[in-house]
This record gives C-alpha cells, sequence and structure tokens, in this order.
C-alpha cells in the first residue's frame, strides 16, 4: 500500500489563550496542498520495521511508529514495513510529521479492514500530535482549541497558485511558542477568511511572524519579496520557516 501524506499551510494564526495545561488555545484555517507531499509505503511483514530515506529525519521514533504502536495496542495487528521518504520540509510549518502519522493511521486500518471511523481516528491521531487530526479527513478547516476542534470551511483555492518557499531555518516550536505574545483583539479568522482574498493581507494574521522576524529578518525579507512578485497575500505557514504566496493562476 502507498500513501501520499500531503502538506498543509496555515492560513492566520492566532494565539488565544494559554491553557493551564501548558498548552495554547489557537484559531487558525487549515488548508490541504495536495500537490506538496511525502511517500508512505506500509506492507505485512514478519516483523516489525520501520526504515526512511529522502530528507534526513532526526533520530528518536518516528511518528509513524508511534501511529503503528497506538493502533496495535488496541486491535493487535500484526507487524508491517512502514517505509517514508520524507519530502516535506522538517520545521517548517507544513505538518508532515503530523501528516505522516494520520496517513499511517488511515493505511493500517484500511490494510487490516478495522473499519475505525474519521470521528475515532482523529481522536486516536490527537494522542499523537495536535495536527494530527486535520488530516484525516484532509479537508481545508476552521481549527480551534489546540488543534483538535475542527469544523469544515468552503474553501477553494484551485484558481490560485500557492508558491512556497523554503529558507532552510528550522524552526523549533517550543521556541515559537515560549516568546509569542497574545493579543485579545484581533479580528476574527473565521470571518475575515470570508472576505476576497485582496483583503486577507490588511486583516488576517500570524501571531508567531512577529518575534519569529525578529530572529530571522531573512523569513521577513522572503514575505516582503513574495508581495514585489505579485502575491495576492503572503504569510509565514504555522510557527514557521516556510514562508508563502497566493499568486493569481494570470
Amino acid at each position: 500500500m502507498i500513501l501520499y501524506p500531503n502538506a498543509k499551510i496555515n492560513i492566520g494564526l492566532n494565539i488565544e489563550s494559554k491553557r493551564s495545561d501548558g498548552y495554547h488555545n489557537i484559531s487558525s484555517v487549515f488548508y490541504p496542498l495536495k500537490g506538496s507531499y511525502d511517500i508512505l509505503e506500509i506492507t505485512k511483514s514478519p516483523v516489525f520495521l520501520f526504515s526512511c530515506s529522502g530528507i534526513k529525519i532526526p533520530n528518536g521514533e518516528n511518528l509513524c511508529e508511534k501511529a503503528f504502536k497506538l493502533i496495535d495496542s488496541k486491535f493487535s495487528i500484526s507487524p508491517v514495513h512502514i517505509h517514508l521518504h520524507k519530502r516535506i520540509p522538517i520545521g517548517a510549518g507544513l505538518g508532515g510529521g503530523s501528516s505522516d502519522a494520520s496517513f499511517t493511521l488511515k493505511g493500517l486500518n484500511q490494510l487490516f479492514n478495522l473499519k475505525i471511523s474519521n470521528i475515532e481516528l482523529e481522536k486516536l491521531s490527537l494522542k499523537l500530535g495536535a495536527d494530527c487530526p486535520f488530516f484525516i479527513e484532509n479537508t481545508p478547516k476552521y481549527v480551534e482549541g489546540v488543534g483538535d476542534k475542527l469544523s469544515p470551511l468552503s474553501l477553494d483555492l484551485s484558481e490560485y497558485n500557492i508558491k512556497l518557499i523554503n529558507s532552510d531555518i528550522h524552526v523549533s516550536t517550543m521556541q515559537a511558542y515560549s516568546s509569542v505574545v497574545i493579543n485579545s483583539s484581533k479580528s476574527l479568522i473565521l470571518d475575515d477568511i470570508l472576505n476576497p482574498i485582496s483583503e486577507w493581507k490588511d486583516t488576517i494574521k500570524n501571531d508567531f511572524e512577529s518575534n519569529i522576524f525578529s530572529a530571522y529578518p531573512l523569513l521577513e525579507n522572503i514575505k516582503n519579496d513574495l508581495y514585489k512578485e505579485g502575491a495576492i497575500y503572503a504569510s509565514m505557514s504555522g510557527t514557521g520557516s516556510i514562508v508563502y504566496g497566493i499568486f493569481s493562476k494570470k
């Protein structure tokens, strides 16, 4: 079985509050990028194996391995060989690791005919990471809470080109959250996303940009350059470091 775990971008990212458990409540729009993906192969095997190629993955247990163990603990499935060919940049705000984990869950569900519903898969995937539930249905969503509250959103950007700029800067999620400033006076992304894209530049913001741009001025320069090239909207995705621009296909 071969699967193609795709990336996502954040259109706006507001930090609403810090929770008592140390996490933050957010609001954002997640949009899937089906053209940017890793390649995941899952086959039955005498013993469990995980292998990888492509972009080097940091040492330690991979989320695909954790996804297998999570399913195995509940359904006692037979071993598999998971091979991940990594193409989505790591630490870039594209959710590649979360996508790999969720697609592993979906792949195992299909391979072993477990008949787990999407609702249950979302609950399971949340144990692997805050962004994971989004990749179960993998459609545009308005996201709240720590990433666990998903609302369907009618948003179609197929008439636009989305350009991703990878600076090769790795931004730690912990670093990004440790310095973010909570601003409760922001307008609601859910309201602003319904406006024409030409108006997003003035209303839809990523709260992480201010501090991340201060630490890595190159990222701000990339965003400014995208606007100079004619982008209708440009932003850092998630906690960075990918910066994207949305362009008219004309």
